[in-house]
């Protein structure tokens, strides 16, 4: 990406990113899209779609008592991660460096939940890949003294090194580990793909934007663009036809969008949008089992 849309790539505090998130207040706590950064969300199952393994996805439910495999999970084989806290200020630091892959983010970040996706899809990063949640709301000192200078999440330390920005990360988790690719390579389809990924930042401005004023043009036009880019391809649902990490850099902010928008606005998303609508369903079907 380029270095003027960098900045809204990162999420700085808990309740709020560089888009101004903090609209996203106005839900009630039962469907309110950032919930308190002290406590993991329930680790919603994800059935990769390239794998009969069932993992754990960052998505968030009303009920967030159960961090673990649920007795019939564990009698089918299937794997349940079990969620650490956030790291706040009182918190030591994790031995860096130490040759140990961390993927540092926040639990109700949707940035930093694009990257946590992708982890989970790729098949047996779990145990590769560890998870390290921090507490934006009173973040450690060490984090950026000693992990990630810009202070932000996500960021990715692997080999010796502490590498940031979600879209970037995406396809460096996608290209330097094992497991299916998430990126097609089908020549169209991947030119199509950084179209996409150009214009995820206009996308969620414009959804935004739609928060403050009275009109929906803004957002009526974002939308209307994620239908026809679903329709470019005819060979599947996705917006690549195919699952792939431009469903998973959109999914935790539409996730969002959807309900604030219809329970503020009363502004249906899918309305006279049925690719879209297909879209939320089948992806429900691979985040939510």
């Amino acid at each position: 990406m380029s270095s003027s849309t960098t900045s809204f790539t990162y999420c700085s505090t808990a309740h709020s990113s560089p888009l101004d998130f903090s609209s996203l207040s106005y839900l009630s706590l039962s469907t309110n899209p950032f919930p308190s950064p002290h406590t993991p969300p329930l680790p919603l199952r994800i059935q990769s779609p390239h794998s009969s393994r069932v993992l754990p996805a960052p998505l968030l439910l009303k009920s967030r008592s159960r961090t673990r495999a649920s007795p019939s999970a564990m009698a089918t084989g299937t794997v349940q991660e079990v969620l650490p806290p956030a790291l706040d200020s009182s918190s030591d630091p994790p031995a860096i460096f130490d040759g140990t892959t961390r993927l540092y983010i926040s639990y109700s970040c949707p940035y930093a939940q694009r990257v946590w996706i992708a982890r989970n899809c790729k098949v047996g990063l779990q145990d590769k890949i560890k998870l390290v949640p921090i507490d934006l709301q009173n973040r450690p000192t060490w984090y950026k003294e000693k992990v990630y200078p810009p202070n932000k999440v996500p960021s990715l330390e692997h080999n010796n090194e502490v590498k940031g920005e979600s879209l970037d990360l995406l396809k460096y988790i996608d290209s330097s580990f094992e497991g299916p690719s998430l990126f097609p390579s089908d020549p169209a389809k991947r030119q199509f793909a950084e179209e996409l990924l150009s214009y995820i930042d206009s996308f969620n401005k414009g959804v935004i934007s739609s928060f403050k004023v009275e009109g929906m043009n803004d957002a009526d036009a974002a939308f209307d663009y994620f239908e026809t880019a679903l329709s470019k391809f005819n060979d599947g649902p996705f917006l690549l036809a195919e699952f792939s990490l431009v469903d998973i850099a959109y999914a935790p902010f539409i996730e969002r969008f959807q309900p604030f928008l219809l329970d503020l606005k009363k502004y249906d998303i899918t309305a006279g949008r049925p690719k879209l609508a297909a879209w939320i369903k089948v992806k429900l079907k691979i985040f939510l089992l």
